[in-house]
């Protein structure tokens, strides 16, 4: 038996009785009010799950009430049901807060399917609250089966000594699976230096790598140990080793095979030991084919590969990201994190994040900055990415009830603003006021 409890709304005693009987029947515990005023009284006394209130009733709408219900209990899901059927309706009961509209009059089946879709959506939005947000040990975040791979090739690589190469579109954190293959392994109190190879021009790079001595090139007034020595004992962390010359890639190819190289001016080789990891977000081995980088080097560099996969090919971790990211800023904020709607959700898990993890963490840091209510919304998401959500379920409606649905997530997601609509549409105002009117 299904324990969810549903308060019934309606000003009119065939229709709550009728109502009632059907969600009983359904197996819900069932609370029925006739007016707006009995409606917020129980929901003072009790907790609902879900309200499903008329949209015409005396003194009071249910547009009211649908207000009162998404300010005070946010976590209550809200229906709502009327004879009166407009697009403009249905604008005002989801900008007012109602997961669904259903027109009168509507069969046991239609209540049945409204109610347990909007109970599922309240679920998920409750799972989704939920979310363990904890880090792995390794500082990154994310459970699925993508990132488990990562995780047991982190093991692996933090046990061993190789060179190690990491691969992965750029925003996938391949600067921290470095981290944690170093601060896990033997070299851990040594230190990890990061570097660059495509932020340092070509002409400073050697010198910056292996250092200078006094007097070697113009500038050069002391002496100046490279990042290879500072890292001794430690890691080196070479991103976007593509980038190096094909002359630089030389020597780092010597620094490999013998753990030697040369200062700048100097005659004398030095011997470092560090460990090497190297990380390209572009394909290597496509590179060596094109003559663009050196065979030998490669292979030197890729005894251990580790692959990150993109953000859109992660699933459920995405959630677990936001969740995440909208705790870490709102703390820094000294805010309480708001939630995001399932709508919001479902369209930032529709976009395809070019930028990966990087491009979320600046979209999340965004959205709580401007953020000022208990709830992120689509409308709050960056345009570019508020219409990526999928329309499969398009493919079984006609072209005019599509159109019409389309222009009502449109106004929703403007507020109702028609000239706004109109623009994103494509169409003058005149042309949007006739296809709202047809819809009445």
């Amino acid at each position: 038996m299904n324990k969810k409890t549903i308060l019934v709304v309606d000003d009119t005693a065939d229709t709550l009785e009728l109502i009632q009987r059907n969600l009983l029947a359904f197996g819900y515990k069932v609370f029925t009010a006739s007016s707006v005023n009995d409606a917020i009284l129980l929901l003072s006394k009790a907790e609902f799950n879900l309200v499903i209130t008329d949209y015409k009733m005396p003194e009071i709408s249910g547009l009211e009430l649908i207000r009162h219900v998404n300010e005070n209990f946010p976590t209550t899901a809200i229906i709502m049901i009327t004879g009166y059927a407009t697009i403009k309706n249905a604008i005002d009961a989801v900008k007012m807060g109602a997961e669904e509209y259903l027109a009168k009059p509507f069969t046991n089946e239609e209540l049945f399917e409204v109610v347990e879709r909007v109970l599922k959506k309240q679920k998920n939005r409750q799972s989704w609250e939920s979310v363990e947000t904890e880090q792995s040990k390794y500082g990154l975040i994310g459970n699925s089966l993508a990132m488990q791979k990562v995780y047991t090739l982190i093991q692996r690589a933090s046990a061993a000594n190789a060179t190690a190469l990491i691969t992965g579109e750029s925003g996938t954190g391949k600067e921290l699976v470095a981290r944690a293959i170093h601060y896990s392994g033997e070299r851990s109190s040594a230190p990890f230096v990061p570097i660059n190879c495509g932020a340092i021009p070509e002409a400073l790079l050697e010198s910056e790598l292996f250092g200078y001595l006094k007097g070697a090139f113009t500038g050069a007034n002391e002496t100046r140990a490279g990042f290879f020595q500072t890292a001794d004992k430690g890691t080196i962390f070479l991103d976007e080793i593509s980038e190096a010359s094909l002359a630089m890639q030389v020597k780092l190819l010597r620094v490999l095979q013998s753990k030697e190289f040369c200062m700048v001016g100097a005659n004398r080789t030095q011997t470092v030991d560090a460990r090497v990891i190297a990380a390209s977000n572009k394909n290597l081995f496509e590179l060596v084919k094109n003559g663009g980088f050196r065979e030998d080097l490669f292979f030197r560099l890729n005894i251990i590969t580790i692959d990150l996969p993109p953000l859109r090919d992660r699933g459920g971790d995405i959630v677990i990201l936001i969740r995440h990211f909208s705790e870490k800023f709102s703390k820094e904020m000294k805010t309480i994190a708001p939630g995001f709607t399932e709508k919001a959700v479902e369209a930032l898990r529709g976009y395809s994040w070019p930028g990966n993890v990087r491009e979320l963490e600046n979209v999340i840091q965004r959205v709580v900055v401007m953020n000022d209510s208990q709830y992120v919304h689509v409308h709050d998401l960056p345009e570019y990415m508020r219409y990526s959500i999928s329309h499969k379920q398009y493919l079984n409606k006609s072209l005019e009830v599509v159109e019409l649905e389309h222009i009502k997530n449109v106004l929703s997601n403007v507020g109702g603003n028609k000239t706004k609509a109109a623009e994103i549409l494509g169409i003058d105002r005149k042309t949007l006021r006739e296809k709202l009117k047809k819809s009445e």
